[in-house]
């Protein structure tokens, strides 16, 4: 177990322990908001990973100035693969659940550690996966937040799986005179109509449910039980359901993002990445590129990641691809048919500066909440192919309500149902060639700007994050502590 503390010239400062869930997904947030935290000179930063995560952990923070704490994470757990220490290495949901069970015997080492911080921990802030952390921050009086980097839309959707129980009325097979799905109407926000897929694809395939639920039952008393919530959003994106949430469920939410603006600019390189060069040709050449990635979690069949394939080659559109896994098959001779027109990547890429090039003017993605952030800070509208988690409601929000995005859909309009190529090829198209593809790319440059406003200092992000450190921390100012409002803290 490695102990850094924090400068001297930080002590005035409060010192906030930030913990995220061993996943890349959920880590890089958590890192930009220590980036954030820096920034604006708002706190000392101790940040918990395990020796597997510390390197990618250690990168994404440099010039945060902040300290880093590795946790063993333990060996031979049943369910988890040998050295796997990082929700990326597991092959399906029940043994996502497994993992986050897992982490939960890091808690005495976690504990102390945190009793070991100088100066004492004033806040902790953990992933909402690492529901447990709850009990720790109990045992030695410090106030916690939750961090769920899920939209406040998927938030308040999720409530109303918990309160009205829709499936038990809907059925997977349910559907209208035209072959639709049904629908169940969302009481508080009649104008939403939901599937009985929208609902239970947050839990994976059919195998998976029973973990999944259970696991959710944990997430769900960890929320009751917080003294808030972090929420990796801004009041201009979704402020109907930030309100919705704080004035009728709670505990009381912080929308602090987007994040991704909070992320340090690249030092300048010796020499540029190749795919950076090849969409700085594409910017002289003036044609436009279509940015595809579907997710580092979900484990996409090397037969549709086939049709995808197809599907872009079909569309004569130019694209980079960012691929994972890095070994799969995508076809005989497919990179060499689309070479110069298309780019596929099988290397860790830097996304949200492949989103701000100036030739990048479509994001085909899984949706994931990450990728929808750093889509709308860099004004990129979106294709939206949904597979799991809370995938399938940002879908629907970003094509029905925001409108800055066309959805994929399946050949059975189910969340495990295949993707044709014609259909991959038909939405892209649409994206960057089709009317739609135009109102929805002036809808997101609306949103981008709004966004940019929202973590400027002074904006509505910036003041919400403000505003929980006054309320929540225990401060050491002038060599004396100075409690929260709510709070009293043995320090």
């Amino acid at each position: 177990m490695a102990v850094a503390s924090s400068s001297p010239e930080t002590h005035e400062l409060p010192h906030i322990a930030i913990f995220p869930f061993l996943a890349k997904g959920h880590t890089i947030p958590m890192i930009h908001l220590a980036h954030y935290l820096h920034r604006h000179g708002l706190a000392a930063v101790t940040f918990f990973t395990t020796p597997g995560n510390a390197a990618f952990v250690r990168d994404g923070l440099s010039g945060a100035d902040a300290a880093v704490v590795e946790l063993a994470f333990p060996a031979d757990v049943p369910g988890i693969p040998p050295g796997v220490e990082s929700a990326e290495g597991l092959t399906s949901m029940a043994s996502f659940a497994v993992f986050a069970d897992a982490t939960s015997l890091l808690r005495p080492q976690l504990e102390a550690s945190l009793a070991e911080m100088q100066p004492p921990a004033s806040l902790l802030v953990t992933d909402l996966f690492l529901y447990w952390t709850k009990a720790s921050a109990e045992t030695l009086g410090i106030p916690k937040v939750s961090f769920f980097g899920i939209s406040a839309f998927a938030h308040v959707m999720r409530e109303v799986r918990v309160r009205h129980d829709p499936c038990a009325t809907l059925k997977p097979d349910d559907v209208d005179e035209d072959g639709n799905p049904g629908t169940f109407t969302v009481p508080e926000f009649p104008h939403i109509k939901l599937t009985f897929e929208d609902f239970m694809a947050p839990f994976g395939d059919p195998a998976s449910i029973a973990p999944m639920m259970e696991l959710d039952g944990k997430l769900g008393k960890a929320i009751e039980e917080s003294q808030g919530l972090i929420i990796n959003t801004f009041h201009g994106l979704e402020a109907q359901y930030v309100d919705f949430w704080n004035q009728h469920m709670g505990p009381r939410a912080w929308p602090v993002g987007p994040l991704c603006l909070a992320q340090p600019a690249s030092a300048p390189a010796e020499a540029q990445p190749s795919w950076m060069e090849w969409l700085d040709n594409k910017t002289t050449d003036g044609r436009a590129v279509l940015y595809v990635a579907l997710g580092t979690l979900a484990a996409i069949p090397e037969s549709q990641l086939k049709e995808v394939a197809d599907g872009l080659e079909r569309a004569e559109v130019d694209f980079i691809w960012a691929v994972r896994p890095k070994n799969i098959d995508l076809g005989s001779g497919f990179e060499e048919r689309t070479k110069g027109r298309g780019l596929v990547v099988r290397e860790w890429v830097d996304q949200l500066e492949i989103l701000k090039h100036g030739s990048v003017r479509g994001f085909l993605s899984h949706s994931g909440w990450n990728s929808v952030l750093e889509s709308v800070a860099a004004g990129v509208p979106l294709a939206v192919w949904p597979m799991h988690a809370d995938q399938p409601f940002n879908a629907k929000f970003l094509v029905d309500e925001l409108k800055i995005a066309v959805r994929v859909q399946t050949s059975d309009r189910t969340i495990r149902g295949l993707v044709t190529s014609e259909e991959v090829s038909k939405v892209v198209r649409v994206l960057m060639l089709g009317e739609e593809g135009v109102e929805v790319a002036k809808n997101v440059a609306e949103l981008s700007a709004s966004a940019k406003e929202a973590m400027a200092e002074g904006g509505p992000s910036c003041k919400a994050l403000k505003d929980m450190i006054s309320e929540l921390c225990v401060k050491k100012v002038n060599g004396n502590l100075e409690e929260s409002q709510d709070e009293k803290v043995d320090a």
